[in-house]
């Protein structure tokens, strides 16, 4: 068992709960030939699922397959999960601290840093808003510390941590802090977004990825059209139908596999106040395959037609927020002021648009990853990015494919089913199936 530290707050009565309680996490390298075994063992709550995918999620394992089952008031989760290369977790600093992390779960996140500011913005995409939002940052004397952007069906959401370019502090003045927001609305209304965009100073302790799902749910991105249409076999499958003997509404998902999927899907059921009681994650060469046993938080499965839809809906937004559009650009380069501002507006005075990025910096050395495409969205022009390249610097901006997931079959491995068809009349085998993956029962034929 792996020792946790208790924060000071804490009572005794309340320490000796939290030890009864406290999951259980096993780490097995033995069970399975290509994935290390994760097994969490834990007392049910609403979002302690999500929790631990997110552990998994944030070191950028794959998840090869899960299994996860409710039982009472316990719950038991196990992942098969790999590196990003594909191979067995064998870093024993990694292990550890993967133990403690999943053990400590049930107390919930530390609090956030204070070191930086951090922005909300949603409003309307279009080509160089982003560049002129950095441009707006650098102005104002916001260095930008990390940010994380998102595009989808037509809106941006974007969380942005700053600091005081002059002090290296966090921006407490309310009357700066009033002036960054007015002039960021005023860049994200543009010309016909006044209802809609929105710009705001976060206080809240959230996970940055959490945070931006909820920030384009709350913006309907789910409900508006595509900007682009995408082909079928792109576009995520979803199917809700109720089991009305066990009252469970059954939710199932097949769409292309890649990394964070899961945690993308349960943290949209859990935010929609759903309860995850049994599921079954596959992968088969590049394709996922979900079903998740779900209820309300009281209790109840899902109950109309409408709230059907919006599940779909929802599930579908959440898969594609995270899909990667264009050209995967990579900027390694030592930071400096106006750095963002001065790369995405050569982005944009080249006919480019950033579908998704990402910006962080350590020591100094700023590490930023853009996703692009041409105005219109479609695939960039390899002249244009080598153009772009060679005004920002060849050895500092490079194009990157994206890390192949292993998704190598283990012998007698279960066919993965379809999302459609037949889905009743195998619905009692999933929860057979899962005590049998968990070792509870001898066989579940």
């Amino acid at each position: 068992m792996v020792e946790m530290e208790w924060p000071g707050s804490l009572d005794e009565y309340s320490k000796l709960i939290n030890r009864m309680n406290a999951p259980r996490v096993v780490i097995d390298n033995t069970v399975c030939e290509t994935a290390t075994l994760v097994k969490v063992d834990s007392a049910r709550r609403h979002g302690i699922l999500l929790e631990a995918v997110q552990v998994l999620t944030d070191l950028n394992l794959s998840i090869q397959k899960a299994y996860i089952s409710s039982d009472g008031r316990w719950f038991m989760d196990v992942f098969h999960v790999t590196d990003i290369e594909g191979n067995k977790l064998t870093d024993q600093g990694v292990i550890s601290y993967l133990e403690k992390s999943l053990a400590t779960i049930h107390c919930g996140k530390a609090a956030a840093s204070n070191d930086f500011t951090a922005l909300e913005l949603t409003g309307t995409d279009r080509v160089g808003l982003l560049s002129e939002i950095f441009a707006v940052l650098a102005e104002l004397q916001c260095d930008v510390v990390e940010a994380k952007v998102w595009t989808h069906n037509g809106r941006i959401a974007s969380l942005i941590y700053v600091k005081d370019c002059n002090s290296d502090s966090p921006i407490n003045d309310s009357q700066k802090i009033d002036t960054i927001v007015g002039r960021l609305r005023n860049v994200l209304k543009g010309d016909d977004d006044i209802l809609y965009a929105k710009t705001s100073v976060s206080m809240a302790v959230t996970h940055t990825e959490r945070r931006l799902h909820q920030m384009m749910f709350a913006d309907r991105d789910y409900e508006r059209k595509p900007v682009l249409q995408h082909s079928d076999d792109d576009s995520p499958v979803v199917t809700v139908q109720n089991w009305v003997k066990r009252g469970y509404s059954v939710v199932n998902v097949q769409c292309k596999d890649r990394m964070k999927l899961l945690f993308d899907v349960v943290c949209t059921l859990t935010d929609m106040d759903y309860v995850v009681f049994h599921g079954t994650i596959t992968t088969a060469m590049d394709t996922a395959y979900l079903e998740f046993y779900i209820r309300h938080t009281d209790g109840t499965p899902i109950s109309s037609e409408a709230e059907r839809q919006r599940v779909i809906q929802c599930l579908q937004a959440s898969v594609e927020r995270r899909t990667s559009q264009g050209v995967r650009l990579e900027l390694c380069t030592t930071d400096r002021p106006c750095l963002l501002a001065d790369v995405t507006r050569t982005f944009r005075e080249n006919g480019l648009n950033v579908t998704r990025a990402e910006v962080s910096t350590s020591a100094e050395v700023a590490l930023n990853l853009f996703y692009v495409t041409n105005a219109h969205g479609s695939a960039a022009d390899a002249k244009t990015i080598e153009s772009v390249r060679e005004k920002i610097g060849l050895s500092s901006l490079k194009v990157k494919e994206l890390p192949l997931i292993s998704q190598q079959k283990t012998e007698g491995e279960e066919q993965a089913a379809g999302v459609g068809g037949a889905v009743l009349l195998s619905l009692g085998s999933i929860l057979r199936r899962n005590l049998y993956n968990l070792g509870l029962i001898r066989s579940y034929s």
